[in-house]
């Protein structure tokens, strides 16, 4: 078994107050019999995080952000052998976290299949106070609590292992969608907003055999990676015609299937111009309340029976199915760890949610020093 030297303290990233993340460097709390400790080796930014950072709007601060992480087993607690799919469990073997519901409200006692509808569960990264210092992936290290979801994921490469979180965000956003679309080969699909979501979110599609895939943004770097991602055709959503664009790619009908990426009321209330009449419609822009957006419920919805569907964060399922995804798009050679296009030290994390709220990169991540 590997064996790693732990040293008594460690560096972590905490957002103290709006703007302002500061370095910290603490003793490594114990590990117990039901847990684990992580040497972190990355983590993406996320959308969810910059919200938090930007002005702290759940209420959080102060609070060690970071969940879209990954990182080697340095120590483990004697009672876990195994990760959540029953796979072993070692010292040294490369994880990933997931969602832990709380177990004791409605849903998770009797609705398992909206598990993750659960209001009382833990995601690490998203925990607050000093009391969950070293649970987000922000950090030299990290330790998952008792009753932690794990994934073994040391088949994977680093950049990819960043990218699983969000994977299985769009994961879990197909498999809305097939409850009101049947993807075929033909199926012209729309994705709108070209940020790392609807970027892997695409791919996905592209994975499924899809070949007329429409991509919807207004920044043409964004749009020329989509291009690299598998879409055959691309929208400028700043043209004025661009509902006219999509309808002459569609043969004057407009998409039949459209995905909702972007955070932007005003992109929101677009999309429903692009849906072809008995389309569909799903959203999973909005993770955070960004305020209201309108649509004409004749023309947009009753008039064109439209059926919509929203998606929210992932199952476990989805998860698993994620490693498959990223697995395929590397073997057809989609170029997707280049959604990483920022990488940052710990020390530079407030460059690092400045360099996202920018909007120059794609992917932004913390990688730790070799």
């Amino acid at each position: 078994m590997a064996q790693f030297d732990i040293p008594k303290t460690a560096k972590i990233s905490v957002l103290e107050e709006p703007r302002k993340m500061v370095l910290k460097e603490l003793p490594i709390p114990e590990i117990g019999d039901d847990e684990i400790l992580v040497k972190v080796e990355g983590c993406g930014i996320c959308g969810t995080d910059v919200h938090e950072f930007k002005g702290d709007p759940f209420g959080y601060c102060p609070v060690q952000l970071g969940h879209e992480g990954t990182g080697t087993i340095v120590k483990l607690g004697k009672n876990i052998t195994k990760d959540y799919t029953g796979k072993p469990l070692a010292v040294g073997d490369k994880i990933v976290t997931g969602l832990k519901p709380c177990g004791e409200c409605d849903v998770c006692k009797f609705k398992p299949e909206i598990v993750h509808l659960c209001e009382g569960g833990e995601i690490f990264g998203l925990m607050p106070g000093e009391a969950n210092y070293f649970n987000g992936w922000f950090g030299e290290y990290m330790k998952v609590n008792a009753g932690g979801v794990v994934f073994n994921v040391s088949d994977m490469d680093r950049d990819l292992r960043i990218l699983i979180e969000p994977a299985a965000v769009i994961v879990h956003a197909v498999e809305q969608a097939k409850k009101i679309f049947d993807f075929k080969f033909d199926s012209y699909v729309l994705v709108q907003g070209c940020g790392p979501i609807g970027l892997l979110l695409l791919a996905m599609v592209r994975c499924l055999g899809v070949r007329n895939i429409i991509a919807c943004d207004m920044d043409e770097k964004r749009l020329a990676m989509a291009k690299r991602l598998g879409a055959a055709y691309t929208v400028n959503a700043g043209d004025a015609d661009a509902t006219e664009q999509v309808k002459a790619i569609t043969g004057g009908l407009g998409a039949e299937m459209l995905f909702q990426c972007t955070g932007s009321p005003k992109a929101a209330s677009k999309a429903w111009s692009y849906v072809r009449r008995g389309g569909s419609y799903c959203e999973l822009g909005f993770f955070v309340n960004n305020g209201d957006t309108t649509y004409n419920p004749h023309l947009d919805l009753c008039n064109k029976e439209v059926k919509v569907i929203g998606s929210w964060t992932y199952q476990a399922q989805d998860w698993i199915q994620s490693f498959s995804f990223l697995k395929e798009a590397q073997d057809r050679g989609l170029p997707i760890t280049d959604l990483l296009t920022h990488k940052y030290p710990l020390d530079k994390m407030n460059e690092a949610m400045e360099m996202n709220i920018s909007m120059e990169g794609l992917k932004i991540a913390f990688v730790a020093e070799d």
